[in-house]
Parts: C-alpha cells; sequence; structure tokens
C-alpha cells in the first residue's frame, strides 16, 4: 500500500476535477490519500500532518505549490510528484491531463528521482541569539522594504568578507533557484546536477558587484548595515521575516536533498527549451505569430 500526502492551491479553478480524478485513480491504484487541511473536508484519520504519514507527496499547483511541499517535507527523502495546473509549472513533473498515468507509473515504481541541492537559512540577532530557520528550494533572499532606499550588506563567506554590497538586496539561490530570481537579477543559470550557492545583488549600485558561483560547502553570512528600517528575509517568495540592522542571515547547504519526480522527455534542457523559449531565434519555417 502507498500512501500520497495531496498539497494543493485552492486559487487554481482546475482543482476540483482534478480532485476528482484524483480520488477514482487511488482507489482503483489501492492508494491511500492524506491531504492538507482545508484542502479538502476528510476525516481526521486523512488529514496529513508529518512526512512520516506517506511514500510520495503530490503537489496540485505550480512552483510555488511545489516549494511550499517541499518546505512541508524539510528534508524528508519523500519524492514529490508536482502537476501543474498553472502556466510555467517549471519544476513539477506533469500536466495535468497526465495525471492519471503518472500516478500508475508511481504507483508501479516506473520514474526517476532528480536529488535537487536546498538551503538552509538561520536568522540570528545582533547578540547571535537564533530567531528563525527554514530550508529552501530556491532561494533566500535578503532585501528592502516598501522605500525607495538602498539597502547595505557586508556579504561573508567561511568568515572571510567578500565585500559591502549596496543594492535592493542578495539572492543566495541553489542551482534550482538559478532559473528562479536570481535569473531575473541578471545571475547565471546553473544546472541542477552542479551543487552549488550562488550570490546575485539585485541592482547594485557599483559596476564591479557582480553574481558569483561558490562552492556548496561554504557558508554565507549576510550582515545588514546601514539601510532602510525595515529589512526583509524572503524564502522561496513564500515565508520569511523582518530584521534589524546587525542582525545576520546564514545560508548553507541543507544536510539532505528535496526530491522530485521524473519522466522521460522532463529534463531540465527540455524545460529550458519549452517553458523558458531557450534556443534562441525561431526557425525560418516556424509560422510567424501576429
Amino acid at each position: 500500500m502507498i500512501n500520497i500526502g495531496v498539497i494543493g492551491h485552492r486559487g487554481y479553478p482546475a482543482l476540483a476535477s482534478i480532485m476528482d480524478v484524483l480520488e477514482s485513480e487511488a482507489r482503483q491504484l489501492g492508494v491511500s490519500l492524506y491531504f492538507e487541511a482545508g484542502l479538502l473536508h476528510a476525516p481526521d484519520d486523512r488529514l496529513l500532518r508529518s512526512p512520516s504519514q506517506i511514500h510520495v507527496a503530490l503537489s496540485l499547483g505550480g512552483d510555488g505549490t511545489l516549494l511550499r511541499t517541499a518546505r512541508f517535507l524539510d528534508g524528508a527523502a519523500v519524492p514529490i510528484l508536482g502537476v501543474n495546473l498553472g502556466r510555467l509549472g517549471f519544476l513539477t513533473s506533469c500536466s495535468a491531463p497526465e495525471l492519471k498515468s503518472a500516478l500508475e507509473a508511481v504507483v508501479a515504481g516506473d520514474y526517476d528521482v532528480d536529488e535537487r541541492m536546498a538551503l538552509r537559512g538561520e536568522a540570528r540577532h545582533t547578540d547571535g541569539t537564533p530567531t528563525e530557520e527554514w530550508q529552501a528550494l530556491n532561494d533566500i533572499v535578503m532585501h528592502k522594504g516598501g522605500f525607495a532606499r538602498m539597502l547595505s550588506v557586508r556579504v561573508i563567506v567561511d568568515g572571510e568578507t567578500l565585500g559591502d554590497y549596496n543594492s535592493d538586496g542578495v539572492v543566495v539561490a541553489s542551482p534550482t533557484g538559478s532559473t528562479a530570481y536570481s535569473l531575473s537579477a541578471g545571475g547565471p543559470l546553473v544546472t541542477p546536477s552542479l551543487d552549488s550557492i550562488i550570490l546575485t545583488p539585485v541592482s547594485a549600485h557599483a559596476l564591479a558587484i557582480r553574481p558569483i558561483v561558490l562552492p556548496p560547502s561554504v557558508t554565507v553570512t549576510l550582515e545588514s548595515l546601514d539601510g532602510p528600517d525595515e529589512v526583509l528575509i524572503t524564502v522561496d517568495g513564500q515565508a520569511g521575516t523582518r530584521l534589524a540592522a546587525g542582525d545576520t542571515l546564514t545560508v548553507r547547504r541543507a544536510p539532505r536533498a528535496v526530491r522530485i519526480v521524473r519522466f522521460p522527455g522532463n529534463s531540465f534542457f527540455d524545460r529550458l527549451r519549452v517553458k523558458l523559449g531557450w534556443g534562441g531565434l525561431p526557425t525560418r519555417d516556424q509560422p510567424k505569430q501576429c
């Protein structure tokens, strides 16, 4: 018997019909489903409370839902089957019409697991007292609040000062996160198999401050120096906290990777070409779009 935990984004119109398909297929395949609170009016014994309840996590939504699912697992060795109900779905495993065949393949064990390096972040007060800790699949970002004033951040790598960045913020990204906020801020694309930590400044006020790719073994510390009263930490674009001047954010490699289900024809380069338009200009014979 395979137990599948279901985490979904209730904002997608297609979610209700997908849930009907899911429950029907689960009965036929002999799968037990556990649902996150609020997703379905399920009895208490079918509520998803811990990663220890399940063998596979099913993420119904887009990339944001998959990132939330990864944070729920918090390093547990549970593969994530991401079903894209939105537009991009760069991290997801399949589309909504493919859910039935994807479930059959997962139950049969006919799939690959893509292990993705994750990040562990910790916020500390000026006296060194830890305040909050998170795991991120994409990135952890220190950035300014709502006022148009630069943030000054001291960047320290393994105890050595790299420099003081005057910018709108600093993105600390994993290879998976290299195609997210870091990419939008001018950072490099890094294949997921190349474990590394990417530092990308956001709108830096100096031409000499550029993105840098670091080994996965380093510890990166960002110290808030001078800047706006409100300094924010954002984790995977969803969670986070506020810092005061002198507080620090420390980011290092997470102890365990995030496991994502992959099927044939769904490689990183396939997704670059199809979803991010990688490959340059369209071919001469391709119909023009008006």
